[in-house]
């Protein structure tokens, strides 16, 4: 992950974090869930993903980080999507390697009700996250990453 995509933002916030940096201080003094999100929006003429990391503190709330990116506009579904997964996983993998600790779960912004168009990703992307030792999730269940995605998104 190059230099750039290191760089996080607290939400509410508007200073610029190293994510590894900010990860070690968060976990190093309390008992924390690290869940790991990304969620994408098309604009007019871009794409918007925004990927999130957030500290679950047991019955005390959450805290959350994230990094938005503005790519050219992708009109494919399938495309979109993957990149969704490909960004979670990348900042799982980075956490996983340079700050010593697995994440709790990557939280994925689809559905597993067949209805929803997302539903077509839902077996390849959670097939490719357990293949690679991680946890996730899919709507219905509670995605606090992906839901923090979604709000930074708009």
């Amino acid at each position: 992950m190059d230099e750039s995509h290191r760089k996080f933002t607290v939400m509410g916030g508007r200073l610029k974090h190293d994510v590894c940096e900010y990860i070690t201080a968060m976990t190093s003094e309390s008992d924390v869930q690290v869940h790991v999100g990304c969620d994408s929006q098309n604009h007019k003429r871009h794409t918007v993903y925004v990927t999130t990391v957030v500290f679950r503190f047991a019955n005390n709330g959450a805290h959350v980080i994230y990094r938005r990116e503005r790519v050219p506009k992708i009109l494919d579904m399938w495309t979109k999507l993957w990149g969704e997964t490909e960004r979670s996983v990348a900042l799982a993998n980075l956490i996983l390697e340079e700050c010593n600790l697995r994440v709790h779960q990557i939280d994925l912004d689809f559905n597993s009700d067949s209805k929803y168009a997302s539903h077509k990703l839902v077996s390849a992307s959670s097939g490719y996250i357990t293949s690679l030792g991680f946890d996730s999730k899919v709507k219905p269940d509670l995605l606090m990453a992906a839901w923090a995605a979604n709000v930074l998104c708009q």
